[in-house]
């Protein structure tokens, strides 16, 4: 099995320090391993990607002494892969064009479900009439194109939380402005730059079997996933910027005093590091903690 890993921040705002945990995380799978360790800049969106950040968060990782082999990647940059990708699945019949608005989206998400999780899809635009497209092709309403997955339940095996299985609903691959999603671009990418592990945040967990999906539509090699526990809040939510405090420049003792932190609460035995070269010695991922963690000041 290979065991290159990657991170691939959004370039939308500073890293916080779940950020740079779920990174550390991620390098620590691959390096005590001997794999690669790439870094991929997930820029996809134009209107929230800045340079600045960018140019923060990649300062915050080589402080914490996370480095990565090659230059960073720009998913923007892999936008003829995207599109290969999505006239493949277009072409085999995998796809249907979606008109539906927010609103419509989320009125058909409170609505029973059956087989399929909570909030999915429930496949309305694939099951129009002829004359409903004709009527919403000629609306000058911009269509998404969604995989039609029709439930498909699929399993697999995560390194930290075991079987994992899930249904997946007819999800979007290309949105009304022409750009492609999230789930087909990182699945593309990640089979080209030859990743065989994902080490990422388990509030990605869910996404899973559908990104499942699209590799065995596409014909790509599975990797491996391993999804980490996150850092939340004082009120128990995901940590965000509103908690105050939460970046690497905030940090007491800066990048020594948050990989302190990090190591501690993720039962590292390494004392005062000051460096993430410090936590390799000992490291095994089946022993790091399943709950999550709690940021308190």
């Amino acid at each position: 099995m290979r065991f290159d890993g990657r991170y691939a921040p959004s370039p939308s705002g500073d890293l916080h320090l779940g950020n740079l945990r779920t990174a550390l995380l991620a390098w620590l799978f691959a390096r005590s391993r001997g794999a690669r360790f790439l870094l991929r800049i997930d820029d996809l969106d134009p209107a929230r990607s800045r340079p600045e950040h960018e140019e923060r968060q990649l300062a915050d990782l080589a402080a914490l002494g996370i480095d990565w082999d090659g230059e960073p990647v720009r998913q923007s940059e892999q936008r003829p892969r995207h599109e290969l990708a999505l006239a493949t699945l277009e072409a085999s019949g995998a796809t249907y064009p979606c008109w539906c608005t927010r609103a419509e989206i989320r009125a058909a998400a409170e609505a029973p479900h059956g087989h399929l999780p909570e909030g999915a899809y429930p496949g309305t635009c694939r099951n129009l009439s002829a004359t409903e497209r004709d009527e919403r092709e000629h609306s000058g309403r911009p269509a998404a194109l969604r995989l039609a997955a029709g439930g498909e339940q699929i399993e697999f095996e995560d390194l930290l939380h075991g079987p994992v299985s899930g249904a997946v609903d007819d999800f979007v691959l290309r949105r009304g402005d022409g750009t492609p999603a999230y789930h087909l671009a990182t699945v593309v990418d990640d089979a080209e730059a030859g990743v065989g592990e994902v080490v990422r945040g388990e509030d990605l967990l869910e996404s899973t079997p559908r990104q499942i999906v699209l590799q065995r539509h596409l014909g790509l090699e599975q990797p491996g996933y391993a999804h980490v526990p996150l850092v939340l809040g004082p009120d128990g939510e995901r940590l965000a910027k509103r908690h105050g405090a939460v970046t690497l420049a905030e940090y007491p003792g800066g990048a020594g005093g948050a990989l302190g932190w990090m190591a501690q609460s993720l039962r590292l035995p390494a004392s005062k590091p000051k460096t993430a070269g410090d936590l390799l010695e000992g490291f095994d991922p089946v022993e790091i903690p399943r709950e999550p963690t709690v940021l308190r000041r």
